[in-house]
């Protein structure tokens, strides 16, 4: 510690953080500094003012090695909600160092779904030892939560919502939230339903707070509502809440009956999560979180790095057809990298127009041809706009009019081909069932790279370039 710190004492809170809201540097090495010299006074002194967010950081800026020492530091801080903020890699490491009581006693302090995020990832004995060490109520939820498939608004949804008969004023509504403490306190809006559990409107709470006592809730609720079905996935769940403009929703299960609601804090990491996995599954990349242990993230990646020198050995085995043309007009070697390098270009953009086309719901059965035509004719104009430039190019440069005419050519072929690949491959991918964020790349820089070849070596062979 400075003799400056020493004197002043530790910045404010706001101090820690630059203006990007993210921890300072200087911040995390003065934690870690007290840790290591066994000051776990210090320590807790400079993380307490922190937000649980920025103290859920503090653990992922923290060396693997070291985040064992920092949790026995500030052991008192780590409350349920510095837990439900943790990044997955991060909290498992922290879960794996505490008893199963108290995992249980973190869950129990949190909302169902934040529970349901820690326990999930758990080894199926250690479920069983957590689940076992919790209140029947918490477990009953818990094990519901469980039944239902990963990344389903099932998994999503809380069970602690508030809901009313329709039969209720709005005076009997404000008892019952004031007359019972065990309520959650985290709600915008109240749920109506009937006699079967089915919900049958919302109430607003600034309209509870509005209308007179005596008036009846299903004289001010709002009928018209977006259900969101217990199996749904998440993603798609989202969308619903960006479509709609929705801060919360209503799960419902099979029969229509009320199970929980959906937030919008929980759909704006949903949001986050998919944006992201979709551009990583581009690049086949698996989850891209640098927390993700080596080993696993090695795994991921060497699969398509395999995958991806299977296509490059077709595309050699393509050039290998020509072997006799490069031999004897050599500048074709050098030029025709060129080809399949702007074609893997245009596919890419083509493709990642797509893929989040259908990921957001834009791209449907109903305008699939239209999608397909626009790519085509961006794909024709872009494919004029290069070859003329590039052939007009190679003909200034290279004085060589044919090998001009066939590498402007073989530029406009390419970048139809990509266009086209961009669009059918995810479409298709999509209509057998298998991810388009995850496989389509791979084959898009297949074709492109192999018909680029094909049609710039081709045309050469079929001009006599060299001959």
């Amino acid at each position: 510690m400075s003799e400056i710190e020493a004197l002043v004492g530790d910045p404010p809170a706001d101090a820690q953080l630059d203006r990007d809201d993210r921890l300072r540097p200087s911040f995390v090495r003065r934690v870690l500094d007290a840790v290591d010299a066994r000051d776990d006074e210090r320590a807790r002194a400079l993380v307490e003012p922190l937000h649980p967010a920025d103290l859920a950081d503090l653990f992922e800026l923290t060396p693997h090695e070291d985040r064992g020492r920092l949790a026995k530091a500030v052991a008192d801080l780590l409350d349920a909600d510095v837990f439900a903020e943790m990044n997955d890699y991060v909290r498992e490491d922290l879960i794996d160092a505490l008893e199963p009581y108290q995992v249980a006693d973190l869950a129990a302090e949190l909302d169902t779904d934040d529970a349901v995020a820690i326990i999930e990832d758990m080894e199926p004995a250690e479920q069983r030892e957590v689940l076992r060490a919790m209140e029947p109520d918490d477990r009953a939820a818990i094990e519901e939560a469980l039944s239902y498939p990963e990344e389903s608004a099932g998994r999503l949804m809380q069970r602690e919502l508030i809901a009313v008969p329709e039969h209720w004023t709005v005076g009997d509504a404000i008892d019952y939230l004031r007359g019972h403490e065990e309520l959650t306190t985290d709600f915008w809006e109240i749920f109506v339903v009937d006699p079967a559990h089915k919900p049958v409107g919302t109430v607003a709470l600034s309209w509870i707070l509005r209308t007179p006592r005596n008036v009846a809730v299903a004289d001010v609720m709002q009928r018209e509502q977006t259900l969101i079905p217990v199996d749904m996935d998440q993603e798609e769940v989202a969308l619903r809440f960006q479509k709609y403009a929705l801060i919360s929703a209503a799960v419902v299960d099979a029969a229509g009956r009320l199970v929980g609601m959906v937030t919008v804090d929980d759909v704006v990491h949903i949001i986050q999560q998919e944006a992201g996995e979709d551009v990583l599954r581009l690049s086949g990349a698996g989850e891209g979180d640098i927390n993700e242990p080596i080993a696993l993230t090695v795994r991921t990646r060497v699969l398509w790095l395999v995958i991806n020198l299977g296509t490059a050995m077709v595309a050699a085995g393509v050039v290998g057809l020509f072997e006799g043309e490069i031999a004897r007009f050599a500048l074709l070697a050098a030029l025709m990298g060129i080809v399949s390098g702007m074609g893997g270009n245009a596919g890419t953009q083509t493709l990642a127009v797509v893929v989040r086309a259908l990921a957001t719901n834009q791209l449907t059965s109903s305008n699939t041809l239209w999608m397909i035509l626009r790519e085509f004719r961006i794909a024709l104009a872009n494919g004029l706009l290069l070859g003329v430039l590039i052939g007009a190019g190679t003909v200034l440069f290279y004085h060589n009019v044919p090998l001009g005419i066939v590498f402007g050519l073989a530029i406009l072929i390419n970048n139809l081909v990509a266009g086209l690949s961009g669009v059918l491959i995810p479409l298709g991918l999509e209509r057998a069932g298998v991810d388009p964020a995850v496989s389509s790349a791979v084959f898009v820089t297949m074709m492109t790279d192999c018909l680029g070849f094909f049609s710039f070596l081709g045309l050469a062979a079929l001009l006599h370039l060299g001959g």
